[in-house]
C-alpha cells in the first residue's frame, strides 16, 4: 500500500515522501492518526505542487542545517555523569543531556534528532548522529566524565 507522509516518521520517511507500507499499518495507524494519506492520483498531484512551491524554502532549511553542522564541526562536548568506582554510569546519558550541552555552546538541536551510535554505559568517548535535515546528517563526539 502506498501512502504519502504528512510528517517526518523516524525509520519510515520524511514529509511528502511516498512510501510503501503494509496495508494494516497504513489503514489502522498512519491514516487515522493523520500522519499519512492514501497515495492516489489526486493526492500525488497536490503533493507535487506543494513540493514545487516549497523548493526554495527547503533549500534555505538545508543551508541552515548545514550551517549548524559546520558550527558543531569537530568539537568534543563533555557530559558530566555520576560514575561508580568501576567506571559505570549510575542511570543513563540521554539525548536531552547532549542537546543541552549543544545549547550551552549556542547550537540549537532538538533532542529527537539525536541518536546514539552505541549505548552509553560507562565514562569515555562516544559518538552520536544528528539528523539536522533529510540530506544533512552530522556526527557529534562527546566525552562522558565523572561528576
Amino acid at each position: 500500500m502506498e501512502v504519502i507522509l504528512k510528517d517526518d516518521v523516524k525509520g519510515l520517511g520524511f514529509k511528502n515522501d511516498i512510501v510503501e507500507v503494509k496495508p494494516g499499518y497504513g489503514r489502522n495507524y498512519l491514516i487515522p492518526q493523520g500522519i499519512a494519506v492514501m497515495a492516489d492520483k489526486t493526492n500525488k498531484k497536490i503533493v507535487a505542487e506543494n513540493i514545487r512551491q516549497a523548493a526554495h524554502k527547503a533549500e534555505k532549511l538545508k543551508l541552515d542545517a548545514q550551517a549548524i553542522a559546520d558550527q558543531i564541526g569537530d568539537q568534543v562536548f563533555e557530559l558530566p555523569a555520576k560514575v561508580g568506582e568501576s567506571g559505570k554510569i549510575f542511570g543513563a546519558v540521554t539525548t536531552t543531556q547532549l542537546s543541552e550541552a549543544l545549547r550551552a555552546k549556542g547550537i540549537e538541536v532538538d533532542r529527537k534528532k539525536i541518536s546514539f551510535d552505541q549505548e552509553v554505559k560507562s565514562a569515555g568517548e562516544y559518538t552520536a548522529s544528528v539528523a539536522l535535515h533529510k540530506e544533512v546528517k552530522h556526527t557529534v563526539r562527546f566525552n562522558v566524565v565523572a561528576e
